[in-house]
């Protein structure tokens, strides 16, 4: 039973994440046909087509292959310029541009893509990943506002007696082990943190922050105890401490040696757009990141150490951990459903951010591209010079290739990862 309910799990999630990248398409297709670019093809998946139909001018279908999509947008390359001696990238760009045209009739005239003014080439491009954090913030701000979030609180819940030096399996203490600051301080599961060297605290993130930053100095904390104020002086010590933007690393930071009590808490959408920006810093430091993740997932596969859990997982892998999130029993149903969905909020969220990466063939190279040509068009007419013309982005291709190449690699790389060294959550 419990295989079925993975499966089940896997399958669901899959599905929306599928569902998610058809919208991210509608983002291109919508703007594209309000400014009446003519756009033929609309389509889930790559590969054969499954099914499709056709409405006006647009075909829409769904293809084999179920790991993206794609909107059509005719005339994405400017007519190629007459060249005394083609180099071997004009040859490449032009084979891409022949092939784009073939569609092409003279009725097209100033329907294509790149006749569009700039700000509406902007529009339309950015339209899938806007699309992407529209849904991550719905999908935020539902789970906060119908299940809420499990919040720390400034009550202390543990009191770490010592420090266990880093790279120690055993975390309990030893002899030899030191007291932590917390522990020699006196501080007490139960203490609700009113201030930290004199800066009222209302946050246990604030906190976090005042301890890190403290590093090893005096430190004096007051806390209410019993309802009465209690002011306890220690000193804060050095030690390596997980980095709150990066968690697969970790930074020297003043340590304390306490952990906060956790509540459910129900918020609304500004709440959720403040968690949203918190994991937009991570996903773009881990974007940043990624082929060095990558590699590191291949070496762990081939040397066989385990997967790291803040490492970078393929659609699989998250259907996976959303389909054993699913069959948790031990978990709260409330809290299994929250996670399903805050999950399917981040992967929009990165895929927004992936598709912003300003290079070809992501959504990011093309709005490149129409600035970079705004941008010389401005310029010549400051300096009163010709109008330079269309950014031939067709010469682009190679990065396209290599930028594409790439992707397909590491999805290649995750894929097997997952199937075979999977993140295992419980």
């Amino acid at each position: 039973m419990e295989v079925l309910v993975i499966i089940a799990g896997a399958i669901g999630f899959f599905a929306l994440i599928m569902a998610s990248i058809a919208l991210h398409e509608v983002g291109h297709l919508v703007p594209g046909k309000i400014f009446d670019v003519r756009i033929s093809q609309y389509f889930v998946g790559f590969g054969k087509t499954l099914w499709s139909f056709k409405r006006g001018e647009t075909e829409y279908g769904v293809k084999a292959i179920p790991l993206g999509g794609y909107v059509r947008l005719l005339g994405m390359y400017p007519p190629a310029r007459p060249q005394a001696r083609p180099t071997w990238l004009t040859r490449l760009a032009d084979t891409a541009r022949e092939a784009e045209y073939e569609q092409i009739t003279p009725a097209d005239e100033g329907r294509l893509f790149h006749q569009k003014k700039t700000w509406q080439k902007l529009v339309i491009m950015a339209g899938g990943p806007l699309m992407n954090i529209l849904l991550a913030l719905l999908i935020f701000t539902g789970v906060n506002a119908l299940h809420g979030q499990y919040r720390a609180q400034l009550s202390i819940a543990s009191v770490s007696e010592c420090i266990v030096p880093a790279g120690r399996a055993a975390q309990t203490c030893q002899p030899g082990d030191p007291a932590t600051p917390a522990a020699r301080a006196g501080l007490e599961v139960g203490d609700v943190v009113q201030s930290f060297n004199g800066t009222a605290v209302t946050s246990w993130a604030q906190f976090s922050d005042l301890i890190r930053a403290n590093r090893d100095r005096r430190a004096t904390i007051v806390v209410m105890r019993h309802g009465q104020p209690t002011t306890v002086t220690t000193n804060t010590v050095i030690t390596g401490v997980v980095d709150r933007i990066d968690p697969s690393r970790t930074v020297e930071a003043g340590f304390l040696g306490v952990g906060p009590t956790y509540r459910l808490e129900r918020s609304g959408p500004v709440t959720a757009a403040r968690d949203l920006w918190q994991l937009t810093k991570q996903s773009t430091v881990a974007l940043a990141s990624f082929p060095q993740r990558v590699w590191n997932v291949a070496v762990d596969m081939v040397t066989g150490r385990p997967r790291d859990e803040n490492g970078p997982i393929s659609i699989v892998g998250a259907s996976r951990v959303a389909g054993e999130i699913a069959a948790a029993d031990q978990v709260p149903a409330g809290d299994r459903v929250a996670s399903w969905f805050t999950m399917l909020g981040s992967v929009n969220l990165f895929v927004a951010l992936l598709n912003l990466v300003p290079l070809m063939p992501l959504d990011g190279g093309h709005m490149a591209g129409a600035v970079w040509e705004w941008v010389r068009r401005l310029a010549a007419r400051v300096a009163r010079r010709p109008d330079p013309g269309h950014v031939d982005t067709a010469k682009l291709l190679p990065v396209a290739y290599v930028v594409g190449g790439f992707l397909a690699l590491s999805g290649a790389v995750l894929i097997i990862a997952d199937i075979f060294f999977p993140v295992r959550l419980f």
